[in-house]
């Protein structure tokens, strides 16, 4: 075999490869970066006989160790349930009152429904529950159902407008379209926002507010679910009027929006899907980011 040309700066071989006079120099790779690739061969090779790898015609390779990651998984998930196996037990049997009292369980049922309210409920209340343009702020002190503990263990069990005719449970109130459906008359309507905008200490039209006090308590009968004050009516799902919280926003336009043909919104009944223990932690949770009353 005849030898290769060197060249002659460096005294390396050449490849035999020429280009316009320029000739490839054939340099060998450092051998630590030698070792290092043939040790990442054998590791591979190692790896795929230690784990699950290689298909088979019905299966695969099951590897030396007999185990994977998600076996490991499978293994400490099992652990954690039984370390809370106990726990979850107590908020089962016991009351909400009686969970709140004992503060090992309050703090666990807290940790808890916080991890459920992060997975389920963030896409609608947001973080901290502060809610959004069409979903409640759950972190103050107006509730359209209630906010005790059984008022919110109830919402949350049964959810709000949620296929109501299959769950009878369910929280329903309809607001009437009293424009839509030509309840009240264009001028009765625009006299009833104005008695609102006043019940909420905005700036309004007093003579036509006037007016709409007649329409608001008589004609349309707006106090059987907001209240005679505009203080809201939980039993009956009705939304308090006299402060400047608003669900679909407190202008002028977007009450006469509401009079006329009013949104509704709907909220899932996690039962069936959350199991109790998991109801009552959340519960417990919603109850405690600032907004819950009473008990």
């Amino acid at each position: 075999m005849a030898e290769r040309e060197r060249d002659e700066v460096t005294g390396t071989e050449t490849t035999g490869h020429e280009w316009d006079g320029i000739k490839e120099l054939d340099t060998p790779l450092p051998r630590w970066w030698l070792w290092t690739f043939y040790l990442t061969i054998i590791w591979g090779i190692g790896y795929t006989l230690a784990y699950p790898a290689w298909p088979l015609i019905e299966t695969n390779t099951k590897g030396f160790l007999g185990t994977t990651n998600r076996m490991e998984l499978q293994a400490e998930m099992k652990a954690v349930q039984q370390a809370r196996a106990e726990k979850l037990a107590q908020l089962e049997k016991l009351s909400l009152e009686e969970i709140k009292k004992n503060d090992d369980l309050f703090q666990f049922a807290n940790r808890m429904g916080g991890t459920t309210f992060k997975l389920h409920c963030v896409q609608c209340h947001q973080a901290g529950g502060q809610g959004a343009y069409g979903y409640p702020n759950l972190a103050d002190d107006d509730w359209l159902w209630g906010g005790t503990l059984e008022a919110i263990h109830y919402t949350i069990t049964h959810g709000v407008r949620y296929n109501p005719e299959t769950n009878e449970e369910t929280r329903t109130s309809d607001m009437p379209a009293f424009g839509k459906d030509q309840i009240l008359e264009p001028a009765q309507i625009d006299a009833v926002v104005e008695y609102v905008l006043k019940l909420s200490g905005q700036e309004h039209d007093a003579k036509k507010a006037e007016a709409g006090q007649k329409v608001y308590m008589e004609d349309a009968g707006c106090n059987g679910c907001h209240g005679d004050k505009g203080e809201g009516i939980p039993d009956v799902g009705g939304p308090r009027l006299n402060d400047q919280i608003w669900l679909y926003d407190g202008s002028r336009e977007a009450i006469k929006a509401q009079v006329n043909n009013p949104k509704h919104g709907v909220m899932p009944a996690w039962k069936g899907k959350l199991d109790k223990a998991t109801i009552k932690a959340l519960t417990i949770y919603v109850h405690s980011l600032g907004g819950g009353v009473g008990s």
